[in-house]
Parts: structure tokens; sequence; C-alpha cells
């Protein structure tokens, strides 16, 4: 049995959850979240507790089980704290800076290329650092993702747009002549 999906998720107080017949919604301080509900998947609200259970004991069934609860939680966990992402700038001349909506980077192209951002994710810089936060913890990293493919990290001198905890394998450039 999925040692996941036996875990029942609390529920803090100031959140929500309204299990429906095609998806659950839950509300928080931050927003409102809604999830999709698998017919092999029983939810059941008890009290300060969600419980995530199967019907049967089907390949499906069992497979459904902990990634049902995983998103329900994290539904939960968003609209109670939120998530955030921190991407770094790294290069000479490299900058970053947000207009309302808009993320506009200036990462060595002839243009500076400008970013919009979906409903329910908001960005903050921080001189070279940028951050991104919201309580869809999928959108956020979906947002992340594609600001880091404007400019990925390359391994010679690291310069472009990294996560703040990623590592970059760095390669050894040419060797000077003998």
């Amino acid at each position: 049995m999925s040692r996941i999906g036996k875990k029942p998720i609390d529920i803090p107080s100031g959140v929500e959850v309204t299990v429906g017949a095609s998806e659950i919604q839950v509300k928080g301080p931050k927003g409102t979240l809604k999830t999709p509900v698998h017919p092999a998947v029983v939810y059941a609200v008890e009290g300060n507790q969600v419980v995530v259970n199967r019907t049967d004991d089907s390949r499906e069934a069992r497979s459904q089980h902990g990634l049902r609860r995983t998103l329900l939680a994290n539904c939960i966990e968003g609209v109670e704290k939120g998530y955030e992402k921190t991407l770094e700038v790294i290069g000479v001349g490299y900058k970053v800076s947000v207009q309302g909506k808009k993320v506009v980077l200036t990462v060595g192209f002839s243009h500076p290329v400008e970013f919009e951002l979906p409903a329910g994710i908001e960005a903050k810089n921080e001189g070279s650092k940028l951050i991104i936060s919201g309580s869809d913890k999928q959108l956020v990293g979906e947002v992340a993702a594609k600001i880091r493919r404007v400019r990925p990290p390359e391994p010679y001198k690291g310069k472009g747009i990294k996560y703040i905890d990623e590592h970059i394998r760095r390669k050894a450039g040419k060797s000077g002549a003998k």
C-alpha cells in the first residue's frame, strides 16, 4: 500500500476543503485552488483532516493513490503558505527588473526580453536575484523554468539564469599553446 497515500492531510485553520464530483476546491488566505478527482480514489473530510483511500487494489488505483494525496496536500499548503522559487542572474551587464506584471531580462541579447507573468504569480527582484511566488506549486515551477530557459547557465563561465540552489558543472576551457 502507498505509504504517502495512507497519511491523512491536516487542514490548517483558515483553509476550507470542498469535495465535489469532478474536483476538489481548496480555499485559503492566499487564494483558491482546484485539483481534479480520479474515480479510483475516494476522499473523506473528517474533522480537520482529509483521508484519501482507493476503491480497489488495481494497478491504476495504487498508482493514483499517492499522487492524488500529494496533489491535494500541495493545494492545501499553497493556499496557506504559498510557494516560491529564487532565480539568480549571473554575468557582466546581466540585469533583471520587475515592471508590474512583466519581468524584463537584460541577458546579453540585442534587446531586453520581456516575460509576461500569468495570473496568480508575483515576482520581485533583489539585485541580481528574482523571486517568483504564488499559491500553485506547478505554476510557480513552470514560470521559473520558462524564465531560466531564456538564458540557461553555460558551463565555461557560469553566465546565465540559474536556480539559487543549482550547482553548475564547470568545464575547463581551451588549454594554452605549448
